[in-house]
């Protein structure tokens, strides 16, 4: 196709070319000089007739056409010259027939013009008159050639201008035809080079596209086609062998699913006999430890004046013990209910169950002389109002019960609405603090920083709270960069929809709610 553009791109240029030069030789040249020649002779038929008129009527105004003349021929022949530059016959006609008009000049337009200016007539004169129109009749006839030679280029121009359009159309004709004749072969040959190929790569691809992953996909035609199909054939593969890793991964989740299943049934057996001891130690083992305390307590008042100070020291630690035993397993019994017992998912507004709170330990902060500041609004979460209660009772309780000995508790609680759609809250105190290498031990289950002489509890108010906060999908950490007591700072999520208010007798009190 591109040596077909070339080819014809370099005929139509030179036929363009061609016709371009013979129709500005035409029209700049040819048609031009033929205008300048009959200029040439009426300026010729000007003198002739200014000067037989000047001799006959002896008026100067008829000698007017012949200076005229005189000068528009040597102007017409002065813009002819150029015109017929290379043109040897129009150049010698122009040269006879101006040579021919000076001879005439010469014998006769002269002598008869100065004959008539001396007033003067002779028997000569009408010899000279007669022999001038003679001899003009000969520049008559050489102007006649030169303007048939003149005309003859002109036919012959406009013949070559002609030829050449045909030519151009035979051309413009060959051209479309081959074009024509080219576009075919050129449809044919991709057809069998690549449209068969692209159409075997398509058919093997939709075998794949239906689930066929065993076919190979041979590459063909061209390289384009070939690193296709080389791209499509290693997919193929590639789907294959992971279609049959995924059988396989499927035959191990069906295995683990069996696994699952077994230790799913394992666990909610588990979970019964774990319910069976709360159960258990909730009811058979607490009865036992009221029982010991009961009778440590009578058999010290019985004979409390017929033991020594060692013995009245010894049944008051089988007291002491029994009493930490039931608060034990209370509060472990409280541990364990978290998520199972008290799941409510509900909006629950937080300064409610505040105050529910602040009312439970109104006691110990009435003795403790303690004062609780908190924001005028608490905003909305989605929980369980008992747990929830739970851990504002905690974390001000502790907050009381580990005060600086040198003042009186002041618990600020406060909160701020966090990102991704949840609240943060603090709970600050000016008490004694927690060291910063402590701050994630006070949350373990039975972890205590200080001896029961000298706080009480059983250490696990904190743990319960962490396994609150995260179980309706918060945290729960101490600010070890507050250093003026105790900074507790949780996070909740914000409720999808408000909460109606919740009169603080409505929400229940945790047995379990005890400061660590």
């Amino acid at each position: 196709m591109v040596l077909l553009v070339i080819v014809f791109a370099v005929v139509g240029a030179r036929l363009l070319a061609r016709n371009s030069q013979i129709s500005d030789d035409l029209s700049g040249r040819v048609q031009p000089a033929r205008v300048e020649g009959v200029r040439l002779q009426s300026a010729l038929l000007d003198q002739e007739t200014g000067v037989r008129g000047y001799v006959l009527t002896h008026s100067a105004q008829f000698l007017v056409p012949y200076t005229d003349g005189l000068t528009e021929e040597k102007q017409s022949a002065a813009r002819l010259q150029p015109l017929i530059s290379g043109n040897d016959r129009a150049t010698a006609d122009l040269a006879a027939l101006r040579k021919a008009a000076a001879q005439w000049r010469a014998d006769y337009a002269e002598p008869l013009v100065q004959h008539a200016r001396q007033g003067r007539s002779t028997a000569s004169d009408s010899a000279l008159l007669d022999g001038s129109k003679q001899a003009f009749d000969r520049i008559r006839g050489l102007y006649a050639a030169e303007d048939s030679h003149l005309l003859a280029d002109r036919v012959h121009s406009q013949a070559q201008l002609r030829h050449i359009e045909g030519e151009r159309d035979a051309v413009f004709l060959a051209m479309l035809a081959c074009f024509l004749v080219a576009a075919l072969v050129l449809a044919l040959l991709l057809r069998q080079i690549v449209g068969r190929p692209l159409n075997r790569l398509r058919d093997g691809a939709l075998r794949v596209a239906d689930g066929d992953f065993e076919g190979r996909i041979e590459p063909a035609g061209p390289a384009d086609l070939r690193i296709l199909a080389e791209a499509v054939e290693a997919m193929r593969g590639g789907l294959a062998s992971a279609l049959a890793e995924a059988r396989d991964q499927r035959g191990r989740l069906t295995v683990q699913a069996d696994e699952l299943t077994a230790q799913a049934e394992e666990l909610r057996r588990s979970n019964a006999e774990l319910e069976q001891f709360a159960y258990v130690a909730s009811h058979d083992l607490q009865e036992p430890l009221r029982k010991i305390a009961s009778f440590c307590q009578l058999l010290e008042k019985r004979y409390r004046d017929k033991l020594d100070e060692r013995g009245v020291q010894y049944i008051d630690f089988a007291v002491d013990g029994a009493k930490r035993m039931q608060i034990l397993i209370t509060d472990l019994l409280a541990f364990s209910r978290v998520g199972r017992t008290y799941d409510d998912r509900l909006p629950v507004r937080l300064d409610a169950v505040l105050e529910q709170a602040l009312a439970n330990l109104a006691g110990t902060l009435e003795e403790s002389g303690a004062q609780v500041r908190r924001p005028a609004e608490l905003p909305v979460t989605t929980g369980d109002r008992t747990l929830l209660t739970m851990v504002w009772q905690n974390l001000i309780g502790n907050a009381v019960k580990f005060r600086s000995p040198d003042r009186p508790p002041l618990i600020t609680v406060d909160s701020a609405d966090g990102p991704d759609g949840e609240h943060t809250f603090t709970v600050t105190d000016n008490g004694i603090g927690i060291p910063a290498e402590f701050s994630e031990k006070v949350f373990v289950i039975f972890q205590r920083l200080h001896s029961r002489d000298v706080y009480d509890g059983t250490g696990i108010g904190l743990a319960m709270c962490r396994k609150i906060v995260e179980h309706h999908g918060g945290r729960i950490a101490v600010d070890t960069s507050y250093t003026g007591g105790t900074r507790i700072r949780f996070t909740l999520p914000a409720a999808a929809v408000q909460a109606p208010a919740v009169p603080a007798a409505d929400v229940p009190t945790s047995e379990g709610a005890q400061p660590a």
